[in-house]
This record gives C-alpha cells, structure tokens and sequence, in this order.
C-alpha cells in the first residue's frame, strides 16, 4: 500500500484506537505491529467491521482515506459484498457496474 496513505490515516486515527481496532480485526499481530499499519486495519475494519466500527472509522479518517484504501487493495483483503458495498458507498461504482475485486498474478 501507499506510504502516503499510511501517513494520513495515521494522522487522524490515535495509536491507541488504531490498536484497539487491530487487536479486533488484525488478530494475527500483535496490536502495535497491526497499527504499525494504519491502510491494513482500515481496510480489515472496512470489509470485517461491525456497525459501530465503520460509522467510527468513517467519520474519524474520512471519506478520502477510505476510498484510497480500497483504491490500493490487495488481492483477499475484501470480500465480494464489502467491495461493492464500498464502491457504491464511496461513490466509486455505478449501480452494476463495480470493477473486478483485485487478484494475484503470477509471471
């Protein structure tokens, strides 16, 4: 993902509510090392979030950040339904017309 983004998104969000994010949705990682990763936990909270979550995290990195993060997502970070739901959230996709969910290529 963006250094950039990774920078923002820290900006907004404190260390201690980022860890408190990672410890629920990052939980393969330590809390610090999920938070060390701002766009990683946004986008767990983005596709795993419960309701509370995401109207919290929408409102405290904003609209912009959000779309970067699904902009740069990897390949399994989301699922078909929060894909669009996103897209058609973050008005970046017409009705019908939401682009492919991002894969792995191999050479």
């Amino acid at each position: 993902m963006q250094g950039d983004l990774t920078h923002a998104a820290a900006g907004r969000l404190s260390q201690q509510e980022l860890e408190q994010l990672a410890r629920k949705y990052v939980w393969w990682k330590t809390p610090q090392e999920a938070a060390a990763m701002p766009d990683r936990v946004i986008a767990q909270v983005m596709n795993m979030g419960d309701y509370l979550d995401v109207q919290t995290l929408a409102v405290q990195v904003g609209d912009e950040v959000l779309r970067s993060v699904i902009r740069h997502a990897e390949a399994g970070q989301f699922s078909k339904r929060s894909w669009a739901y996103w897209h058609y959230r973050l008005g970046l996709a017409a009705l019908e017309d939401v682009p492919p969910l991002p894969s792995r290529s191999f050479a």
